[in-house]
C-alpha cells in the first residue's frame, strides 16, 4: 500500500519511537514505513546484536535518526533509549510498542497450569513494558502525543493455542483504558491496535497458526487478511491531530472478523 502524494506530509514535524521491528514482516515495520511515508521522524530499536543486521537496513530505509538496542530483559536499556531521545530531540509525539513474549512452556501449557515465573515474565514483557515506556515518554510529550500498543482478539475471546498471551493482552487492554484516563488531561492519547492474524515471526510460535489464518480469511466480512501496511496507515491516522479526541480505544483492523460468531 503506497501513501497518496496528497497525504505525504500529514505527520510532518512529528517525532516518534517504534519498538518491535524484527524484520520486514513485523507489524512494527508496517508502522515504521507508514509513519515515515507520512513525514514523521523516527527512532527505531532492535532487540540485540543478533537482530541488528536484520533491522539496520530497515532503519536506513526509513531514515531513522536514532537507532538503539532495546531488550526489556537488560536493565537500563529502555531508560537509555528515552535518555537519548531527550538529548537529541527534547520531545516526543508518539510511541509504538509492538513487543510481547511468553516462555515457550508457559505459552504451550494451560492457563490453569501457568508457573509463577512464566506468568510474571509474560506480564512483564507483554504488558508492564508498555506502562514503563508510557511513564518515560510522558515528560517528553509536552505538547501531547499518542501511545500505541498491539493486542489481539484472543484478549476477549478464547482462541485455541493463544493461552497465556490472551491473559496478558486482556491486562494490556485494561492498562490502555486506565492510562488514557490518567494521561488524557495532558493531551496524551493511548490506544491498543488489534490486527487480525498476521504471518509474523512472533505468531510463528503459536501452534496451528496457519489454520487460524485460513479461518480468518474465510470468516472475515472483507474476505481477506490484514497486512502490515493496513495496520501502519490506520495507526498513523490516530497519531494525527485530527484524531485528538479519540483515546482509550481497542481498534480492530481485521476485515471485520471480530464481529462474526
Amino acid at each position: 500500500m503506497s501513501i497518496p502524494s496528497a497525504m505525504a506530509n500529514l505527520l510532518d514535524g512529528k517525532k516518534g519511537l517504534i519498538v518491535g521491528v524484527a524484520n520486514d514482516q513485523s507489524i512494527a515495520w508496517g508502522c515504521a514505513r507508514a509513519f515515515h511515508g507520512f513525514g514523521a521522524k523516527l527512532a527505531l530499536t532492535y532487540l540485540n546484536d543478533k537482530a541488528k543486521p536484520h533491522v539496520e537496513p530497515l532503519a536506513r530505509e526509513v531514515e531513522a535518526a536514532i537507532f538503539l538496542p532495546l531488550d526489556m530483559n537488560v536493565p537500563g536499556q529502555v531508560e537509555a533509549v528515552f535518555e537519548t531521545i531527550a538529548e537529541q530531540w527534547g520531545e516526543l509525539d508518539f510511541v509504538i510498542h509492538s513487543i510481547a513474549f511468553a516462555p515457550r512452556d508457559t505459552l504451550a501449557g494451560r492457563v490453569t497450569d501457568a508457573p509463577l515465573d512464566g506468568f510474571l515474565k509474560t506480564m512483564e514483557i507483554s504488558c508492564w513494558s508498555f506502562m514503563r515506556m508510557a511513564q518515560l515518554a510522558e515528560p517528553l510529550m509536552t505538547n501531547g502525543g499518542t501511545l500505541f500498543t498491539m493486542t489481539y482478539y484472543g484478549s476477549q475471546m478464547v482462541v485455541e493455542n493463544y493461552n497465556i498471551m490472551g491473559v496478558a493482552k486482556a491486562a494490556l487492554e485494561s492498562a490502555v483504558r486506565y492510562m488514557a484516563a490518567e494521561l488524557g488531561p495532558k493531551g496524551i492519547r493511548v490506544h491498543a491496535i488489534s490486527p487480525g492474524p498476521l504471518a509474523t515471526r512472533a505468531a510463528s510460535g503459536i501452534p496451528e497458526f496457519d489454520a487460524l489464518l485460513e479461518k480468518a480469511r474465510r470468516k472475515a466480512p472483507a474476505r481477506e487478511l490484514v497486512g502490515i501496511a493496513d495496520v501502519g496507515t490506520t495507526t498513523a491516522f490516530l497519531a494525527h491531530d485530527a484524531a485528538r479526541l479519540i483515546t482509550g480505544q481497542v481498534l480492530y483492523i481485521d476485515g471485520g472478523y471480530h464481529i462474526i460468531d
